[in-house]
């Protein structure tokens, strides 16, 4: 009888070996059976198992094709990991959802290239999807000894995927635009220093590369999360301005207005950025317009500045 250690010794060498094969797939186990210990694996706090063996191997055979006639069944089950331990402030759970996201994003990203997915399945995937997204709570980058969670950025990720969907249309890509506000001024003690931001941004510009989305919706999003930079006029003395979430939003919309104006490509877009969004001109003018409110002492004129605007900044 092989004892518990001895098995998972030999497991890790069966896997280091598939990694050293180009990931090829192994024709002595079933796919079923392989597929369901990647998938538990997802939701490893061992880092090495996570990141370095379920996620690149699952993405590789994504792409592959080796999923495609399952790929709804198996994008169904992914999407299960984005309810184990929703609502958790802090736990090892975050593990299971944010990487079942990223491995949703990459089954996402193969039917936008080979379109084998029917729309119904896409449109499923999103509505679980934002689900999830709207009400994660655990927000930490980085877990000691753990490694990256990341549920903000692969959430990003994910609706970046869907966004790039041919069964998505415009009335779907303005509830993603909406969905990208919700999370970024969600209340929250986390702030976004990891580069959250940049892939928040990323997916908006996906969402508008697409022309679909009206323009007063944009002006009134914008003006929106403008509004919310704006300091409470009745602020206790003993809260800290500006917000976590404030400089979420803060943070965000300074990124989406510098990639919106240097104009981005983003690696493996299946939709093309060779020209600028039509809407890019009034973009700019509504993020002009939102982003000074965070710190309207900047643009003071020198006659009404008054210097203790900037306590606190």
């Amino acid at each position: 009888m092989i004892s518990p250690m001895r098995r998972e010794l030999m497991r890790r060498v069966f896997w280091q070996h598939v990694l050293e094969s180009d990931m090829a797939v192994p024709v002595e186990q079933s796919l079923n059976e392989l597929t369901a210990e990647l998938v538990t694996m997802l939701g490893s706090a061992n880092p090495v198992e996570r990141d370095e063996v379920a996620y690149p191997v699952l993405a590789n055979w994504l792409a592959g094709g080796v999923y495609d006639d399952l790929l709804v069944s198996f994008g169904d089950s992914i999407a299960d990991g984005l309810r184990p331990g929703l609502g958790d402030p802090e736990s090892d759970t975050v593990f299971r959802r944010s990487f079942s996201a990223l491995v949703l994003t990459e089954s996402i990203a193969r039917d936008n290239v080979a379109h084998v997915l029917p729309v119904d399945a896409v449109l499923s995937w999103a509505d679980r999807s934002i689900g999830w997204y709207t009400r994660e709570r655990d927000l930490r980058r980085w877990v000691a000894e753990k490694g990256r969670a990341s549920a903000v950025a692969h959430g990003a990720d994910l609706l970046g995927a869907l966004a790039q969907s041919r069964h998505l249309h415009g009335g779907h890509l303005q509830v993603l635009l909406d969905v990208v506000a919700e999370r970024v001024s969600a209340p929250t003690a986390a702030v976004f220093v990891d580069g959250e931001d940049d892939h928040l941004a990323a997916a908006v510009l996906t969402i508008v590369q697409r022309d679909l989305i009206d323009a007063d919706h944009l002006d009134a999003w914008a003006a929106g999360l403008g509004e919310a930079l704006s300091r409470p006029p009745r602020h206790p003395d003993d809260e800290r301005w500006p917000s976590s979430a404030a400089r979420n939003i803060s943070n965000f919309l300074r990124a989406l207005h510098v990639h919106l104006a240097i104009g981005v490509a983003p690696q493996g877009a299946t939709i093309s950025f060779a020209r600028p969004p039509a809407c890019r001109p009034d973009l700019l003018l509504a993020l002009l317009g939102a982003i000074p409110r965070r710190t309207p002492w900047l643009y003071a004129s020198p006659e009404v500045a008054d210097p203790r605007a900037t306590t606190g900044v």
